[in-house]
């Protein structure tokens, strides 16, 4: 005989409704957030309409004048609403597909470099989510708030006006026609029933409801990954050709200068080894001193182009060699199945790298832990120092640039930097792993 099973599969339904209803009733605060929204907009019309009225007994030319200041502070007051609504629709979006069961991506196209006005108000105003989110507001208030609502409402109508009537008399007893005690009870609990079983159903109505103002469609989404291939392709190819000039200037500037320097030397010292040895020696020895220093800079140089302990031993030894030059304590943890993508590791590395340098020249730290691991697809690197903190990717060009270097990859650089410390900076790359010991191909 079995048991145990059976008593646990309502309790689970049960359970499932009430959470569902609770979701509801939070997703619920998000379309009183758009009414209010909404709201300013309209009274804000309102009271230029209003306006108007009131100054034309007095003249057309207050009137003209009130509508004209009022239409200008109306119109400056739209971009702020439009922003507003956009957190909104993220939260929204977030939280429509961990509850909702309805995945939503963030469609809006990348701000447009430049931090001038009407740039910002061009790529707010033509971005065609921006106002895919104001309608989602609009339609939020009576759809959105319908499907999440109803279920509450109905439970609450037959638990307190119901069931609650026949519990505490402080409570009338609903009035209708033959409203006996076990009619009242009955009604109480089919209502109370009625709504937790609909509130799961509600709610994934409610997820496809947003999804389908909220998220991208399949072109939107293609146009918006054909974008981002067109910018990182362009951002790629002026990184490479950066970095073939730093190359040129580095070979000009150091080791080529030094083997110039070198070859005079030795032509002097030739000319003197007869007449004058002992200055020949001394030429001889200045000599081999730049053949050091430039064999120095060459290998340096090597080392920025792709670092040899990077190809041989992987990224966790590489990263631990840098830690070693960093001039502050620096402690690298590391779990690494097997190696990442040639490509990717030296992309980690030199933003590992940078990362690093930022740290020993901005943040005033005496310590930094770098967190290598692999999981769910993803190459997640994390470097946090116990610095000053008040790291801004918007206010300087290294972060910025790792953004860049990075994008090629798909890949995310999160940064955490409150004022006081600690910061932290997070980079997630999609890539695949290797065999133990060789790069993934």
């Amino acid at each position: 005989m079995t048991g145990g099973p059976g008593p646990a599969v309502p309790s689970t339904l049960i359970r499932g409704s009430v959470v569902s209803m609770a979701r509801s009733v939070a997703l619920s605060v998000f379309v009183l957030a758009g009414a209010g929204l909404l709201f300013t907009l309209v009274a804000s019309a309102t009271l230029v309409v209003d306006a108007v009225r009131v100054s034309s007994p007095h003249g057309y030319l207050l009137a003209l004048a009130a509508a004209i200041i009022g239409l200008v502070l109306w119109l400056c007051l739209i971009p702020l609403v439009l922003m507003a609504i956009r957190p909104l629709a993220n939260a929204v979006r977030l939280l429509s597909g961990t509850w909702c069961g309805v995945p939503c991506c963030e469609p809006y196209r990348a701000a447009e470099p430049g931090r001038q006005l009407r740039s910002r108000l061009r790529w707010l105003l033509t971005d065609p989510a921006t106002w895919r989110d104001l309608l989602w507001t609009a339609l939020n208030i009576v759809l959105g708030a319908f499907l999440l609502i109803v279920p509450a409402v109905v439970t609450g109508v037959g638990l307190i006006a119901f069931i609650g009537s026949r519990v505490t008399k402080a409570i009338p007893p609903p009035a209708y026609p033959g409203n006996s005690s076990p009619s009242i009870l009955v009604a109480g609990v089919a209502l109370t029933v009625a709504g937790l079983a609909v509130a799961p159903k509600f709610l994934s109505g409610y997820g496809v409801f947003s999804g389908w103002l909220l998220n991208s469609s399949s072109s939107r989404e293609l146009a918006r990954r054909v974008r981002h291939l067109t910018r990182t392709r362009k951002e790629t190819i002026d990184a490479g050709a950066a970095e073939v000039r730093r190359i040129e200037r580095d070979l000009h500037d150091g080791a080529q200068a030094r083997l110039v320097a070198m070859g005079m030397t030795l032509d002097a010292a030739g000319q003197l080894v007869h007449d004058n040895p002992q200055a020949a020696h001394a030429l001889l020895e200045q000599a081999r001193e730049n053949s050091i220093q430039a064999l120095k800079e060459l290998r340096d140089l090597v080392r920025g182009i792709h670092p040899p302990v990077l190809a041989d031993r992987g990224l966790a030894d590489a990263v631990r060699a840098l830690a070693l030059d960093t001039p502050l304590s620096t402690h690298v943890i590391c779990d690494l199945a097997a190696r990442p993508p040639a490509p990717v590791e030296s992309a980690a590395y030199f933003a590992v790298s940078e990362l690093l340098a930022n740290v020993a020249k901005h943040a005033h730290a005496s310590q930094a832990w770098v967190d290598i691991r692999y999981a769910d697809g993803m190459l997640k690197i994390s470097v946090t120092d116990d610095g000053r903190g008040g790291a801004d990717p918007a206010r300087g060009t290294g972060l910025l640039g790792i953004e860049r270097r990075l994008a090629a990859f798909d890949a995310v650089l999160a940064v955490s930097s409150p004022p006081g410390g600690p910061t932290g900076a997070t980079l997630e790359l999609p890539c695949e792993l290797g065999t133990a010991g060789h790069p993934a191909k």
